[in-house]
């Protein structure tokens, strides 16, 4: 997954050129003869006959775009996913067309949840914008997703709030104990902060509540009711106890529908594999912070003939990768959000909790390298995925 488009032909002189192209998906440059022309830079599921529609002979009565007149050379790398191929296309475009590959690319930031802790009182609200300081940490809240839509995001925020006493209003809040409130003070789903009806420090606790259920994806508050849970048992009082279960069996239904992409966004650390277009090869693309490292690719064929093991490859790369990468939060996010919620999405992407399924991975490896089985073949009764020669 180079940056560079690898292979380049020279300008269409008849059969001969279309022939040297291959039938397969592709980001393309077509360079123009005029130096003030931008060239054209495009993205298809088949090479040769796109180009044959743009650079072969002219039919006098189509109005279909044709360059074949003033092309002069063609660039075009093969790409044999869909995450290859926007990844491939937005890092080309980015360099070449600085100004305007944003709108290329129809890219908008996913929706995530913030919380602003810059406010005297803050609030749980969806946003697509998330600004960092100068080493590219997310600044002024704690950030949660990202998020398949603005809908989706706001649904699990409405969940979510009914566990907490946070405010939801827009207002600014001023203590004023004249001040009517609202619908949720009145039922006593907010501290009301705007008619005094917390102090300053236990609304600040409220928050912080919040703020670590999402950093923990609500292992914090199941970990709270449960220690409650255990020692109202302890003390006889079952009624509390039962009542204590309730609130996990609430708890889990609000998470139940929650995507496992969706988490603190510095703590969004995953590997995504995709098959690449050699053979016995996977493109692994490590997701940092919510920021995509630079790919590397996993040549099966080869790790047969070495010493060293793949999981020892990705133990390396891995490694070698600790430091954050560079570039932009939001659009990061955004290439690895459209992938993610994607359907049908091809590749799979691993997590690290406390370390790397490495064994899983593998697996997944030995998957992605299989050949592909049509709905006529008989499939064999399902059984433990063995990893590709070398992964042992």
């Amino acid at each position: 997954m180079e940056k560079i488009l690898i292979t380049r032909l020279g300008a269409p002189r008849g059969e001969d050129f279309f022939a040297a192209l291959p039938a397969k998906p592709a980001v393309c440059l077509i360079e123009l003869k005029k130096s003030s022309a931008q060239p054209l830079f495009i993205r298809t599921q088949d090479l040769r006959r796109r180009l044959q529609r743009l650079l072969g002979p002219q039919d006098p009565t189509s109005k279909r775009l044709n360059l074949r007149d003033i092309a002069v050379g063609v660039r075009y790398r093969i790409t044999a996913s869909a995450f290859e191929q926007t990844l491939a296309y937005y890092q080309q475009a980015k360099a070449l067309f600085p100004s305007r590959y944003i709108d290329m690319l129809k890219m908008r930031p996913p929706a995530v949840l913030k919380v602003n802790l810059r406010n005297a009182y803050p609030r749980c609200y969806v946003t697509r914008r998330i600004p960092v300081d100068e080493s590219g940490v997310p600044t002024g809240g704690a950030y949660y997703g990202p998020f398949a839509s603005r809908r989706s995001a706001q649904a699990f925020a409405e969940r979510i709030l009914d566990l907490f006493k946070v405010r939801r209003c827009q207002i600014k809040i001023r203590r004023d104990p004249t001040f009517p409130g609202c619908l949720y003070s009145e039922m006593k789903m907010c501290l009301a902060p705007c008619f005094a009806g917390c102090t300053k420090q236990e609304y600040d606790v409220e928050v912080q509540r919040l703020v670590q259920f999402l950093e923990t994806s609500g292992d914090s508050m199941r970990s709270a009711i449960e220690e409650e849970r255990e020692k109202a048992s302890e003390q006889l009082d079952f009624e509390r106890a039962a009542a204590l279960h309730k609130k996990i069996e609430k708890l889990d239904e609000v998470l139940r529908g929650r995507p496992e992409l969706t988490r603190r966004i510095q703590d969004l650390d995953a590997v995504i594999l995709q098959r690449a277009a050699e053979e016995q090869t996977i493109g692994v693309c490590r997701v940092h912070g919510g920021r995509l490292t630079e790919p590397f690719f996993l040549r099966f064929a080869e790790i047969a003939s070495q010493p060293r093991s793949a999981e020892h490859i990705f133990r390396e790369q891995f490694e070698a990768n600790s430091a954050p990468p560079d570039g932009d939060l939001g659009e990061h996010l955004w290439l690895v959000a459209r992938w993610y919620y994607s359907n049908p999405r091809e590749g799979e992407i691993f997590f690290r909790e406390k370390d790397w399924p490495y064994r899983r991975i593998l697996r997944a490896c030995s998957r992605l390298l299989a050949p592909k089985t049509t709905e006529a073949e008989t499939n064999p009764a399902p059984g433990p995925a063995q990893p590709p020669e070398g992964a042992s």
